[in-house]
């Protein structure tokens, strides 16, 4: 596919809307479509594909490339549209009453269209510093795809200056987001007909007995830990997601599954509140399901891990952040996003500003506002002047 050079940020939101890049899906449709997009417009594109050569990131820098700059960051994966009841066509561009219907408009493909529309201006503009495009894979999965293109711009020897990752925070500017980690449990237990239930290990009943152990440690942290008071919610959070187990209602289960997270502020460390829970499971729970047969116990398999992003409010990528975007504010979110990786594994300095708000994201008839798309445009065009200066 030839892209045009010039193209307005609707027009490429329509095209990136129209590549159906689910998580569960190849996304070298669209990586291709960016790629010559990039080149045609003057820019160096390097692509990082994974080891199943399904997926690749693509590091994109416009201006000199042998001094520090600043990175637009964003992941060209979305969320399944399965089981959702839309109004309109997810994968084909709707504009309403000045909205942008599609599955991605919010979550985040607007902000990489405005970072397209604009590389022709880059590549017109006299930078002293380059501006690089970092587009990742596998966001909405755990984070996978940005981890080996952070890699690769280590190897390569490049330190930006600050990344700005466009996920939808309504072009407010975002200073922290929490960390999470998630696990599966599954617990082996020992089948056996349930009119003899005494002499089989139930896994359902030792599977909810460690489901109520993260509740109770999610109700002691609500009660007596830490809070910071940016987040909407204010203090590290616990639950148990997914739970499968047991085969019909006469029989003694022998096998269930728990799927479990903490989200933490920077307070709290979310992978060791995980291991504590997992610690319980295998030192209390196990041995007794190992006294009835030695066969039972738990298996742990790690899930995601991510961690989270907190940026002092003085620090100069947040005062850049706040002249660019025309704002004096400043916030945190739960969610996540890769601006805690940029920041840990990439010593980058990082914030979170796009287009979009997350509660439209992840569900039906998700949307953009063209206005929010025009101020997004107006953050990067001032950025595009800053790397002049």
């Amino acid at each position: 596919m030839t892209a045009p050079v010039r193209l307005g940020p609707v027009d490429l939101l329509a095209t990136l809307v129209g590549f159906r890049t689910i998580s569960a899906c190849s996304n070298l449709d669209l990586v291709a479509f960016v790629e010559e997009h990039a080149r045609a417009c003057g820019a160096a594109v390097e692509r990082v594909t994974d080891a199943t050569g399904e997926k690749a990131a693509l590091w994109i820098t416009i201006g000199p490339a042998d001094r520090p700059g600043y990175v637009l960051s964003g992941h060209s994966d979305v969320v399944p549209v399965a089981g959702q009841d839309w109004t309109h066509d997810p994968f084909r561009l709707t504009a309403v009453e000045g909205r942008l219907y599609g599955r991605g408009t919010s979550d985040m493909k607007g902000f990489l269209a405005v970072c397209l529309a604009l590389l022709p201006e880059m590549a017109a503009a006299s930078l002293t510093r380059p501006i690089h495009l970092a587009v990742s894979y596998d966001e909405e999965v755990g984070c996978l795809g940005v981890r080996p293109l952070i890699a690769r711009m280590r190897e390569r020897g490049v330190q930006p200056l600050g990344c700005f990752v466009g996920e939808p925070t309504g072009m407010e500017v975002v200073i922290g987001h929490k960390g999470k980690h998630a696990a599966r449990v599954t617990f082996r237990g020992l089948a056996c007909h349930s009119s003899l239930a005494p002499r089989g290990v139930n896994a359902v009943e030792y599977a909810a007995r460690f489901i109520d152990h993260v509740r109770r440690t999610a109700e002691g942290i609500a009660r007596d830990g830490a809070r910071d008071e940016l987040y909407d919610v204010p203090h590290t959070t616990g639950l148990s997601a997914i739970v499968q187990g047991g085969s019909a209602l006469n029989i003694v289960p022998d096998r269930c599954s728990v799927d479990f997270e903490f989200r933490a502020i920077a307070a709290d460390d979310p992978k060791a509140l995980a291991e504590a829970a997992i610690a319980f499971a295998r030192d209390a729970l196990a041995p007794e399901m190992a006294r009835v047969d030695p066969a039972c116990g738990v298996e742990t398999v790690p899930l995601l891990d991510y961690p989270g992003l907190d940026v002092a409010p003085d620090q100069p990528i947040v005062t850049l952040a706040k002249r660019l975007a025309g704002r004096n504010s400043h916030a945190k979110v739960s969610y996540g996003t890769e601006a805690g990786l940029f920041q840990s594994l990439g010593d980058v300095p990082s914030v979170v500003i796009g287009p979009g708000r997350i509660d439209r994201a992840h569900k039906a008839d998700e949307y953009v506002e063209i206005a929010e798309l025009e101020s997004c445009t107006a953050f990067v065009r001032r950025l595009i002047a800053e790397s002049c200066a």
